[in-house]
């Protein structure tokens, strides 16, 4: 894996980010868009989905920066609703995403051994597909670079409801992770693609809060967290495909996920 020092970047480090994320923590989006930008220079990159806070991301950055690298994860599943705003968004924005795919053999071998549908089967699979898909994609994408911005928010509940706007990514080589939008609600979201007239995904009109892979999603009822309608058979267990997972979390996932499993035999036993 490359690193800042190969690069002749010096390594920023987990002191100075954890005073960094305090100073920043009243910042706007956009003041730590700036920062970024001028601290990493290439060295850092835009990874999205292209749902609606990485929109709102994806315009910002085309303001400050419009070179900055933008690159997202193609699973092979997504909805056609997100690769017409794929399209959309360099048409509008008049910029090149980078797009990462799975390694074609690797993927090859896990679903010829646990089927296509291999995500339904247990909450272990469901992790190792998503692993395959787009945390070694990530891993990949993220060679060479010394931080990368996402679109986590801690309204979003979860595991991402401590995110700060600068912290140390341990389970990607220690690069810093960058989320300008960790203080946003959706409220706030939606009131900025519509007063900027950002494109988004159509999903969203048709019900969806959070929007992944395919078979993995699905439009929410009333009433129901933003987050579930993704891997909508799963429950008591992160709804996340492991980017935002530490190891620790993970295992301690696994482990609940597999209790679960052992309860539910002995129950029908």
């Amino acid at each position: 894996m490359t690193d800042s020092a190969a690069l002749g970047r010096p390594r920023i480090n987990a002191s100075e980010v954890d005073d960094l994320a305090r100073e920043f923590e009243n910042a706007s989006a956009e003041e730590v868009l700036r920062w970024a930008v001028e601290r990493f220079g290439d060295g850092v990159a835009l990874s999205t989905s292209f749902q609606a806070t990485g929109m709102v991301l994806l315009d910002m950055l085309n303001r400050i920066s419009p070179g900055t690298r933008i690159f997202t994860l193609d699973t092979g599943r997504l909805p056609k609703e997100t690769y017409d705003l794929i399209d959309a968004a360099q048409q509008q924005y008049g910029c090149s995403i980078d797009v990462q795919s799975p390694d074609p053999d690797e993927l090859k071998k896990i679903v010829g051994r646990h089927g296509i549908n291999m995500f339904y089967r247990s909450y272990s699979q469901r992790l190792l597909c998503c692993e395959t898909r787009k945390v070694k994609p990530l891993d990949k994408a993220l060679s060479g670079l010394d931080a990368w911005f996402t679109g986590l928010m801690r309204s979003q509940g979860g595991v991402r409801s401590e995110t700060t706007k600068i912290a140390i990514d341990e389970s990607r080589g220690g690069r810093v992770k960058i989320s300008p939008l960790a203080d946003w609600d959706t409220e706030r979201v939606w009131d900025y693609i519509r007063t900027n007239d950002v494109p988004y995904n159509a999903l969203y009109d048709q019900g969806y809060t959070s929007i992944g892979c395919d078979p993995c999603t699905r439009a929410i009822e009333p009433g129901e967290d933003t987050r579930a309608g993704r891997w909508w058979w799963e429950s008591g267990v992160p709804k996340e495909c492991g980017i935002h997972l530490t190891p620790d979390m993970k295992a301690q996932a696994l482990q609940q996920a597999s209790s679960a499993q052992t309860s539910t035999e002995t129950g029908n036993n």
